[in-house]
């Protein structure tokens, strides 16, 4: 197959990102460092959205944090390649402690795309999955159909089967950035009110 042929195959992150939360119910979703947080803001501005604009590397122990002060809510990591590259040692403290609530999916399109589109180590030796079994998540699988997007979305609610993990193929399209708001005292506040907790 040629290398044409197996870019047209990979999927389109906005329709992987909007699929994911299209009937989202009470998960919170905390978007890493750029396009994954572009993603969320285009599937819909949430009151239960977590949109991180620096700290690479740190989206996954956030979702850790979440996931364990909340168990009863479901708490699902989008993020991309390189910042799952950066923070890869979050995988085994997440491993170490199971939280049943918490799954985290890699938006990867084998790029740095934050800093100019470089290839990342995904497209040559990284094994993301491997990593994560290795690391203690059980449940770790390489998705590259929308079908497999779809059998993924029931999981993402559950609350004592994970944790999970998933590595999406997505193109390497330019998309339009859709920017979400940059005040974290509001974004934190907001989402502080829909789990029943006063603004700090």
């Amino acid at each position: 197959m040629s290398q044409t042929s197996l870019l047209a195959n990979l999927l389109d992150r906005r329709a992987v990102v909007s699929t994911m939360l299209r009937d989202r119910k009470g998960i919170v979703a905390i978007g890493g460092l750029g396009a994954s947080t572009n993603d969320m803001a285009a599937a819909g501005d949430h009151d239960r959205n977590l949109y991180l604009w620096g700290a690479m590397g740190g989206a996954v122990m956030m979702g850790l944090g979440l996931a364990l002060a909340q168990p009863d809510v479901p708490v699902v990591v989008i993020t991309g390649d390189g910042e799952m590259l950066m923070g890869i040692g979050s995988l085994a403290t997440v491993g170490m402690q199971k939280p049943g609530n918490l799954s985290i999916v890699v938006l990867d399109n084998e790029r740095y795309g934050e800093t100019g589109g470089q290839t990342s180590h995904t497209s040559v030796a990284a094994d993301l999955v491997g990593v994560a079994k290795a690391c203690g998540i059980a449940d770790s699988q390489a998705i590259t159909t929308m079908a497999e997007v779809e059998g993924l979305v029931p999981k993402l609610h559950e609350l004592k089967s994970g944790p999970r993990f998933a590595n999406i193929k997505i193109d390497g399209a330019n998309v339009d950035r859709i920017l979400p708001m940059r005040d974290g005292t509001f974004i934190v506040n907001r989402i502080r009110g829909s789990l029943g907790f006063a603004p700090l």
